[in-house]
């Protein structure tokens, strides 16, 4: 007897193939988007203004439909309702009821997904305490801070205890010690097994986090895997050291050369492996100069960022109709 493609085990916890988002007066959102998302890790999102992003996220929440998608989210096809009691979700721009208090919201959005009484009031307080709201639990959200607001925004997408999470922009508005414990926590729910999928503008705050990443411009996804994938070939080596570069630099190939400052010169040797440096570094100290430097350089992802999107500029691919503001 034939299984049907759903029953079949996958290390994919997101499988999106072709989706398409058409808004009215035929504003293409999203143009054929296929992206995969590996079971247990931190994918980040990341686009300019009206890519697509949040677009793409109520889609896979069934928040507004989808005009054509195939794939699937934890193993069932996009806008399964069963599915969305395994996923927690925190939207951009979110709001609570304002005469609630944080563990009543907790209690409240956790009622929601049919969490059992038992255990919706100690799980409230053990999340208080993980986002650090705990003295704030008995407070009236509608005296918190944007911060503050984004920390029981997390929580309350963690009340489930979802296989996978969706975070639309979770540390905006929050101050750098905030956005510090925000990463702990993606980190933690790594470790514990558990999927997080996150849009997000802050590209120091991926890089540090995200085990891989794809980049969205114009409803299409531009590229997509790990850091070390998508940078590889800007991956070198810079060399600093003091006085003029040497004359017979040229005899090593892929170095160039190029002054840094006054009395300093710095050589650029490409690839990603220690080995061939080693050799140059050495006849630099046989002829006695000094180094001043060695470092390993790639492409930041603020670097690969603008490289993708700067690609999508007056690009023959690019859509005839942009995102209209969507994001």
């Amino acid at each position: 007897m034939s299984r049907d493609k759903s029953e079949f085990v996958s290390d994919l916890a997101i499988d999106l193939q072709n989706v398409v988002k058409v808004y009215r007066r035929r504003v293409r959102a999203l143009d054929g988007v296929t992206m995969q998302v590996h079971k247990g890790e931190v994918f980040g999102l990341l686009g300019p203004n009206g890519a697509g992003k949040s677009t793409l996220i109520k889609i896979m929440m069934t928040v507004i439909r989808k005009y054509k998608a195939q794939g699937t989210v934890l193993g069932r096809p996009v806008g399964d309702k069963s599915t969305l009691a395994k996923v927690g979700y925190l939207p951009e721009h979110h709001r609570f009821p304002s005469y609630l208090t944080g563990r009543q919201v907790l209690t409240f959005y956790a009622a929601m997904t049919k969490v059992p009484a038992g255990i919706r009031n100690k799980r409230a307080d053990e999340l208080l305490e993980v986002v650090g709201m705990k003295e704030w639990g008995k407070t009236k959200v509608s005296q918190y801070s944007k911060g503050m607001l984004q920390r029981v925004g997390l929580a309350q997408a963690m009340m489930n205890d979802p296989e996978l999470v969706l975070l639309d922009e979770p540390t905006d508005g929050v101050d750098p010690v905030g956005r510090r414990d925000i990463r702990d926590i993606l980190i933690r729910l790594r470790e514990e097994g558990k999927t997080v999928f996150l849009n997000s503008h802050l590209l120091s705050e991926l890089e540090m986090v995200c085990d891989r990443v794809a980049i969205l411009v114009d409803g299409t996804v531009r590229t997509q895997g790990t850091l070390d994938d998508l940078t590889r070939e800007s991956r070198r080596y810079e060399i600093t050291i003091a006085g003029q570069s040497p004359e017979w630099i040229a005899e090593f190939s892929g170095v160039k050369t190029a002054s840094v400052e006054p009395g300093k010169s710095l050589l650029v040797m490409s690839g990603a492996e220690p080995e061939p440096v080693q050799p140059l570094i050495d006849r630099l100290r046989a002829e006695g100069r000094t180094i001043v430097a060695v470092q390993p350089r790639r492409e930041s992802l603020e670097d690969l960022f603008l490289r993708a999107v700067g690609d999508g500029e007056g690009n023959d691919h690019s859509n005839n109709v942009k995102a209209g503001g969507k994001a």
